[in-house]
C-alpha cells in the first residue's frame, strides 16, 4: 500500500472532497480502473466543487479550459470501490488556477491511488484570450486558505 499523507497537494488548502463510486464500466482488461478514467474522476470532482461556489464561475465571456495535467499513479483502483477525490488550491494566478488532487480510498485516506495537479485557465471563448478568474472562484479558493 502507498501511504502519502504529505503529498504536495495535501500541504495546500483543501477546497473540496468528492465522493466517487467506482463503476463496472471503469475497469480495463486487467480488472482495475483504466488510467484514463482517473481524469474523468478528477473532472467530476472539479465540476462538483465549481457547482457549489456561491457565485458564477463561468459565463459567455469566461470559461475554464484545462491547460496541463499531471497524474502520478500510485495504486490500482479496484471494483467494487468508493474513492474520495480531494482537491486543493496549490496556486492562484490572475487567469489561472492550479488544482492539486489526491484520489484516496473512501474508508482509508492514507491509501493513495493517485496524486498530481491540473492547471485551469479561464478564457473568453470568442477571443481565445485568457481573462481574470471569476470573483466567486477567487473568494472560494482564498477562504480555503
Amino acid at each position: 500500500m502507498t501511504t502519502a499523507p504529505d503529498t504536495p497537494a495535501a500541504q495546500s488548502p483543501l477546497l473540496y472532497t468528492a465522493p466517487i463510486s467506482v463503476r463496472w464500466r471503469d475497469l480495463d482488461a486487467f480488472n482495475h480502473v483504466n488510467n484514463s478514467t482517473y481524469l474523468t474522476y478528477l473532472e467530476e470532482a472539479r465540476v462538483q466543487w465549481l457547482q457549489r461556489l456561491p457565485g458564477p464561475w463561468s459565463d459567455e465571456h469566461a470559461m475554464p479550459v484545462m491547460a496541463a495535467s499531471e497524474l502520478n499513479y500510485r495504486l490500482p483502483i479496484e471494483w467494487p470501490g468508493e474513492v474520495h477525490v480531494q482537491l486543493y488550491c496549490t496556486r492562484l494566478g490572475n487567469s489561472s488556477m492550479t488544482v492539486g488532487h489526491r484520489i484516496v480510498d473512501a474508508a482509508d485516506h492514507n491509501k493513495l491511488y493517485c496524486d498530481g495537479h491540473v492547471v485551469m485557465v479561464w478564457m473568453d471563448p470568442a477571443t481565445g484570450k485568457s481573462v481574470p478568474l471569476p470573483q466567486a472562484l477567487r473568494e472560494a479558493a482564498s477562504q480555503a486558505a
